[in-house]
């Protein structure tokens, strides 16, 4: 019943307009009363959205399921669900989508949605990194990451009509978001925070400037220091190619900063 009402619902939205069509003119259409209506749908507007409810629901479930692992991987997988609701049916997706971007009412009704789903996986990584130093924070930094990456490339699918499989687009963000909150260092699999550069000495920590960072190509930090080493030893480095990006960072140091000077660093080679 909940389909066929949904079925009835967006059919008439697109032939009728949605500010057109009401709950009558869909019972009508699907051949129930309002009461049974009602019964799936508070309002027309659920009706658009018919399948999120049961999304969520598997979401939570495959997260309780996976409790170990990286959790940064963990709810990169758990978003590609909503991924494949949407590329089980591509037409009624584009449309969906087509008609949201109409309606300002459904627009906010989806963003509503959207968070729902972010809060779900900022729960899941609260549970994930515990008591650990701004564990919190970086549940809900990392599950908007997760979100807006998905988000991108699912509309970036969208706006195509639905061309192709929407995984390249996805998965290329998604892996953007693994980069940076698993490679850099920033969160450990344990949920613990890994700082930029732990081990400093206080020497090397004074030297970096006022934008809290420091970049050098080389071996270490303060130049090429070859000379120091022998080539042949089991410590050194024979391939002149193989240049060593060192960053000094403070531990308050915003990861967006962090990056930007190691690719800053990259550029200039």
């Amino acid at each position: 019943m909940r389909e066929a009402l949904a079925e009835a619902a967006f059919q008439l939205f697109m032939e009728r307009g949605f500010e057109q069509t009401t709950v009558d003119d869909i019972v009508a259409r699907a051949g129930v009363g309002r009461r049974s209506f009602f019964r799936y749908f508070p309002s027309k507007d659920d009706a658009v959205f018919p399948d999120h409810e049961r999304c969520l629901a598997d979401m939570r479930t495959f997260l309780a399921d996976h409790p170990g692992g990286d959790p940064v991987a963990q709810v990169c997988d758990a978003a590609r669900l909503v991924l494949r609701l949407y590329a089980t049916n591509p037409e009624f997706s584009v449309q969906r989508y087509r008609l949201t971007r109409e309606v300002p009412g459904l627009r906010t009704y989806e963003l509503s949605v959207v968070r729902r789903y972010e809060v779900t996986l900022a729960s899941y990584l609260r549970g994930r990194y515990g008591t650990s130093r701004d564990g919190a924070l970086r549940a809900e930094m990392i599950a908007a990451a997760v979100v807006a990456a998905h988000n991108n490339g699912l509309r970036t699918w969208l706006r195509s009509g639905g061309a192709g499989h929407p995984d390249a687009e996805v998965d290329h963000a998604l892996d953007l978001v693994l980069r940076v909150w698993t490679e850099s260092g920033q969160v450990s699999w344990d949920g613990h925070p890994a700082d930029a550069a732990p081990t400093a000495r206080p020497d090397e920590r004074a030297d970096a400037d006022a934008d809290d960072t420091e970049s050098a190509t080389g071996p270490g930090a303060g130049g090429d220091r070859r000379g120091d080493r022998d080539p042949g030893g089991e410590g050194g480095d024979a391939d002149d190619g193989d240049d060593v990006i060192v960053v000094v960072a403070k531990r308050n140091a915003p990861l967006w900063r962090v990056v930007q000077r190691i690719e800053s660093a990259l550029e200039k080679d």
